[in-house]
């Protein structure tokens, strides 16, 4: 019995919907249906008045004139003021209630038929390069974006310090509304990161030595920075620097002094002791323990690599000739043969690349 009165409803709904339908034909006496024969993309930047959503419509070809469009905002007694800005997809032959209905904003403040935009950011180092980032995916500008982040009020509510916020990103490829702003696109991450952090990665954490998510972040930012394409020699530096910490040695690495001098050092092949020798919290070379915060944005697959470390003792590494991957050494003299290596390598290089 209730399977047949469930049955009677959808009858009873598809009739009605055919019935507004017809009326609607009756009404206009002529296709209520969209006249474009594909796909068409449309981007609000903001929420669109009603004669600038027509006039967008008629430019792409959407509906042939407007007379059919504003007549059906009068007759139904719809609020013109609510057409929601964003992306919008409209598809061939699309009926005028539904392309109308599509427009108007529901609960959230989305438009029904909104779709969501891919965001994607990677190789960010800063939070400005977040910014720039997703300011190129969403309506939201760069320094809206980054100015929020940094607020004292949104530190203070993700209990992190500015130097730790980059932490809370986790970079791939996300769906968001094309309007999303500052504070939204904030929120998001940072359910992303809470989902990201489950109980079994808290555990491995404490299992590694480290306090919070932005000290093994950091870790991981190191990481990256010294080999982002080979990704089998993840976990074996994340355990290298793992084991420095535990024994109390200075990290000394060298793209945490590279860090601190911003975007200069970018294309330099050769680092020399006066780059080394810079005053600035992030050096590791001359201040102890891990820097205030990471030094780069690394992929999730980094951090999983830091929170899974490989099981080996070794304390230092040097670059191999041909500047793929590294070889790794327990102590300070096998570490010094590495180096004299790689730098007689270096040397050549460098004159090669000069006749």
């Amino acid at each position: 019995m209730v399977k047949k009165i469930g049955i009677v409803a959808l009858l009873l709904i598809s009739a009605l919907a055919i019935i507004n339908r017809e009326r609607i034909m009756s009404l206009f006496g002529e296709d209520t249906r969209t006249i474009n024969k594909s796909e068409v993309k449309l981007l609000f930047r903001e929420d669109p008045t009603l004669d600038a959503l027509v006039n967008v419509l008629l430019e792409n070809g959407v509906i042939a004139s407007d007379k059919n469009f504003r007549e059906y905002i009068v007759e139904n007694d719809i609020d013109a003021s609510n057409f929601a800005a964003g992306k919008y997809l409209i598809f061939s032959q699309t009926q005028l209630d539904d392309l109308i209905t599509g427009f108007l904003k529901n609960e959230e403040g989305n438009g029904n038929a909104e779709v969501k935009v891919n965001v994607v950011f990677n190789r960010c180092k800063t939070i400005e390069d977040i910014g720039a980032n997703i300011s190129q995916c969403i309506l939201a500008d760069s320094a809206s974006i980054v100015d929020f982040i940094k607020s004292p009020a949104t530190l203070e509510k993700y209990g992190f310090s500015i130097q730790q916020m980059p932490a809370m990103f986790l970079p791939k490829t996300y769906e968001l509304y094309f309007d999303t702003d500052a504070e939204a696109f904030v929120e998001f991450m940072a359910t992303e990161f809470k989902a990201f952090w489950t109980e079994e990665r808290m555990q491995k954490m404490s299992n590694v030595g480290l306090r919070s998510q932005s000290q093994v972040t950091t870790v991981a930012s190191i990481v990256f920075a010294e080999q982002a394409q080979m990704k089998e020699e993840w976990p074996i530096i994340a355990r290298l620097y793992l084991n420095r910490i535990n024994k109390g040695m200075r990290l000394e690495s060298d793209p945490t002094f590279k860090f601190c001098w911003g975007d200069e050092l970018d294309g330099v092949e050769r680092l020399l002791n006066k780059h080394k020798a810079i005053d600035c919290p992030y050096n590791t070379y001359l201040y102890d323990g891990l820097p205030p915060g990471p030094i780069c944005i690394p992929p999730a697959e980094v951090i999983d690599a830091v929170l899974n470390p490989a099981d080996v003792n070794y304390l230092f590494m040097c670059g191999k000739p041909g500047g793929q991957g590294h070889n790794f050494a327990v102590t300070n003299a096998g570490h010094e043969k590495n180096v004299a290596v790689y730098r007689k390598w270096l040397k050549k290089y460098l004159a090669d690349k000069e006749n």
